[in-house]
């Protein structure tokens, strides 16, 4: 599937969409973030949005805003599921997902709908690519 690592005892999966945002995946769960490519593209990150718990995300469907130095940006759910965590330390530090994305950074988690939607996510190396061309 993907990069596979072990944290915490836990088989973990990592997955990217093309709006740049990752997905590390444990059992029926999705914890979603900016990537560190998506977060150099905002630039410095001055506010974040995120939806409440208990609210449901659909794939393909604005579910947070991110207003950075440069613009504000409707982030664009890569799956569906309900929110179960919200990361409210990004409401007074929204920096966070600028220094620190792939961890302390993360958005939203969700319980996972459809665990088969996470097929048309890229892999790491994937996305390297798609991230490699896109800089092109």
């Amino acid at each position: 599937m993907g990069k596979r690592s072990r944290e915490e005892g836990r088989l973990t999966v990592l997955r990217f969409s093309r709006e740049h945002l990752w997905v590390r995946v444990e059992a029926d769960r999705g914890q979603i973030g900016i990537s560190n490519y998506g977060q150099g593209l905002f630039g410095e990150l001055i506010g974040i949005e995120l939806p409440e718990i208990g609210d449901r995300i659909e794939r393909g469907e604005p579910f947070a805003q991110v207003e950075s130095s440069r613009t504000l940006y409707e982030l664009v759910a890569p799956l569906n599921g309900t929110v179960v965590s919200a990361n409210t330390e990004l409401e007074q530090s929204p920096s966070l997902a600028n220094e620190d994305p792939h961890h302390e950074g993360w958005l939203i988690e969700v319980e996972i709908e459809d665990d088969g939607e996470l097929d048309d996510l890229m892999g790491p190396e994937e996305y390297e690519e798609f991230v490699a061309e896109e800089s092109d």
